[in-house]
This record gives structure tokens, C-alpha cells and sequence, in this order.
């Protein structure tokens, strides 16, 4: 049993599978290399049908995956449009906030000086109403004693 046992032409092994390295002619998916079995059978080395099934053909499971990472792209787009959309909305959501706060400031305002108003319109004819009955008391006083002076001086007032 030599070093040089289950190695081929340039010392590269032969007693497995076969030895992997990357598809060159195929772009990566996913972010993820495709890998290719490249072997060289020897006569320890199992094959591949022995240990891979025959209805799991690389090929298979390579459009799988492909398929597989399509559909974690559109997922990955679809969430970068639905926090895009989130973002949009929140900022949207701020300003309507922001708008809203300042109209509900503008009208506790309004509020605040209609009660003012009102107040001070009731204070004013609550003394106009005094002032009046002020009034018509002292021209009643006045009548009276007007009359009383006429009464007193006997009607010589000529």
C-alpha cells in the first residue's frame, strides 16, 4: 500500500465520488455556488446512482433550488415593498398627528376665547340690566319728587 494508491494522474484522489468544484458555466442563486460532482470512478469508489436514488437527479434538485430561490426573491421584494409602504405611511401618519395636534390646539383656543366672550357678554348685560333698573328707579324718585315740589309750591311754579 503505497502513498500513491487511489490517486489518479496528478496525484488528485479517485477513491470517492469524485471530487467537487464549481459549476463555472452557471451563475450562483441565492447567493448560494452551485456544485457539481465531477468524478472519477475507481473500483472501491460507489457510484453515484448507488448512493444517490435515481428520482434525485441533480438536475432535479438544481431546478428545485432555482425554483425555491425565485420564490425567496419575490418574498424578498415583496417585504422591501411592504416596508417601503410601512415607512410611507408612518411619516403620513406623523404629519396627519402633527396637523391633527395643532387644529385641536387652535380649537381649544377658539374654545377658550368664545367662553371669554360669552362672560364678559353676560357681565355687560347683567350691568346694563342693573344700570336700567338703576334708571327707571330714579326717574321714578325724580317723578316723585317732582311731583312732590309741585304739590308743595302749589302750582305758583308760573
Amino acid at each position: 500500500a503505497s502513498g500513491a494508491e487511489g490517486r489518479g494522474a496528478g496525484g488528485r484522489p479517485t477513491h470517492t465520488l469524485g471530487r467537487l468544484r464549481r459549476h463555472a458555466s452557471r451563475a450562483p442563486l441565492c447567493g448560494l455556488p452551485s456544485v457539481v460532482l465531477v468524478g472519477v470512478r475507481s473500483s472501491r469508489a460507489p457510484t453515484y446512482s448507488s448512493v444517490f436514488p435515481p428520482t434525485l437527479g441533480i438536475e432535479e434538485l438544481c431546478q428545485k433550488r432555482e425554483e425555491l430561490c425565485r420564490q425567496i426573491q419575490q418574498e424578498e421584494d415583496e417585504k422591501q415593498r411592504l416596508q417601503n409602504e410601512v415607512r410611507q405611511l408612518t411619516e403620513k401618519l406623523a404629519r396627519v398627528n402633527e396637523n391633527l395636534a395643532r387644529k385641536i390646539a387652535s380649537r381649544n383656543e377658539f374654545d377658550r376665547t368664545i367662553a371669554e366672550t360669552e362672560a364678559a357678554y353676560l357681565k355687560i348685560l347683567e350691568s346694563s340690566q342693573t344700570l336700567l333698573s338703576v334708571l327707571k328707579r330714579e326717574a321714578g324718585n325724580l317723578t316723585k319728587a317732582t311731583a312732590s315740589d309741585q304739590k308743595s309750591s302749589g302750582g305758583k311754579d308760573s
